[in-house]
């Protein structure tokens, strides 16, 4: 009988449409696990060399070869079209036989492609959530540094879009801070729970072998083995937690892009993207656009619909493993891909922006933004807040009828709505004190938002 050119050919005896062939194949997408399971693949050598599967001999064999197929990976960029595959881990194993015979056939024992892919995919995660983790920290990085250029600047804060209080543009800056270090703090999280070995599990019921699965897991830098085979081979909970985590990292830099690409525009005109981060028009030459930021926010859906794609996929998954779980790679890659290229697009852009000082100054200090100072000041004069408010209203309603901001006003003027009011509001609805008044935690003060600069940089440095 001939020898089948698949992994799981000697049940069958016709040959497999060629469409499906095709359809079933995933290695155009998943030889990016060829480092992780040329890596795992040592390892489980190594633990088939001490449960007396493999001889020493025969286990230096196959590593020896393993090596020179990783190194000739690295340094012949036709090699993996050179040899029709149906995945990276039957091109692994094609290879390993041309090169060393029948002893190759040995690697597989005590594994199936199940536990095989999972460790793998496992592995190429755990690097991919490390590489995240840097490139969230670069982009903090730019964020504290862009604010500490800017540490006394002022633009109006908003809600609803509209202004609403004056704030330190270092404050703003460190409102993303905060955003991407949960973001970090998430990744760490998952990245132990990637960290899991399920190699040993074979197809679903464990291995007959004796392999000491606590050393192989150590090889690899593993934190622990799976506890269930069942579990092992059929859990994707780790890649929708990474394009979970993911989807937030691309939801706050998009927000991020949402300010920028609004702060960029004429109308506002606090930021100004440099030449080297935004484009022209083919019709109309005064424009400059934010395209960067613009692909950023765009980029957000794509990964959004990953997550949701992986959930759909393995909502109605039997146990244990099952086909459709090839879908959660190009899902996973692609997420990876998109998170990383954003956030190295945000941090570029972040050091390619000029805070415009004055016009943003201009607008923090229009639009009556220090009425709620002035609701304050009458409320330490003894006024009920509610009752402050209502008269604040009042007198929000004669500034913008006189055309003026509220300390425009004339004294008199002031003494009309309350008789509390004396020569000290003028000092209090000044911007220094406005900005100075908010020195409780987290406020926006100077001295407050100097202390928040000063942790972020401790954070950065001791994480």
């Amino acid at each position: 009988m001939g020898e089948s050119k698949n992994l799981w050919g000697g049940r069958f005896k016709g040959e497999a449409d060629s469409a499906f062939v095709e359809f079933n194949r995933s290695f155009g997408f998943d030889r990016r696990l060829f480092e992780a399971d040329v890596r795992a693949s040592l390892a489980h050598c190594e633990g088939l060399v001490g449960a007396n599967v493999l001889t020493r001999a025969e286990g230096e064999l196959i590593k020896n070869a393993l090596q020179t197929i990783r190194k000739r990976a690295g340094t012949d960029t036709s090699y993996f079209d050179e040899l029709p595959s149906e995945d990276v881990h039957s091109f692994i194993e094609a290879r390993l036989v041309q090169l060393i015979g029948d002893v190759g056939r040995k690697l597989h024992t005590g594994r199936s492609r199940n536990d095989q892919v999972a460790t793998a995919m496992r592995l190429w995660l755990r690097d991919s959530v490390d590489a995240l983790k840097r490139d969230v920290r670069d982009t903090q990085e730019a964020l504290l540094n862009l604010a500490e250029a800017h540490d006394r600047a002022v633009i109006p804060g908003y809600t609803h879009l509209q202004r609403a209080q004056p704030v330190l543009f270092a404050h703003w800056c460190l409102a993303y801070f905060e955003m991407l270090l949960r973001d970090y703090e998430r990744l760490s999280e998952i990245r132990r729970r990637v960290n899991v070995m399920p190699l040993g599990s074979a197809a679903l019921a464990g291995t007959a072998h004796k392999i000491d699965r606590e050393a192989v897991a150590r090889e690899l830098e593993f934190e622990s083995v799976s506890r269930n085979s069942l579990d092992a081979v059929s859990d994707r909970d780790f890649c929708v937690e990474f394009a979970s985590s993911a989807s937030l990292i691309m939801l706050h830099l998009s927000r991020l892009a949402e300010d920028i690409i609004i702060y960029a525009t004429n109308e506002f005109a606090f930021l100004e993207l440099s030449d080297a981060v935004a484009t022209g028009s083919s019709l109309m030459p005064q424009k400059k656009n934010p395209d960067s930021m613009e692909l950023v926010r765009g980029k957000a859906g794509r990964v959004f619909g990953h997550t949701l794609a992986l959930l759909t996929t393995l909502k109605g998954l039997p146990l244990a493993y099952n086909k459709d779980m090839q879908e959660d790679k190009e899902a996973v890659f692609d997420t990876f891909d998109t998170t990383s290229a954003a956030l190295k697009v945000t941090a570029t852009v972040l050091r390619n922006t000029r805070l415009n000082k004055s016009r943003a100054m201009k607008a923090a200090t229009g639009g009556h933004m220090n009425a709620t100072e002035l609701a304050d000041y009458l409320v330490r004069k003894g006024v009920p807040f509610r009752e402050a408010h209502d008269l604040v209203g009042h007198i929000v309603l004669r500034a913008i009828e006189s055309g003026v901001e509220l300390e425009g006003l004339a004294l008199n003027e002031l003494k009309q709505f309350s008789p509390l009011i004396e020569d000290d509001v003028y000092q209090s609805l000044s911007l220094e004190q406005t900005l100075a008044t908010k020195a409780q935690t987290g406020g926006t003060s100077p001295e407050r938002v100097a202390e928040a600069l000063a942790e972020a940089r401790a954070r950065m440095s001791h994480e």
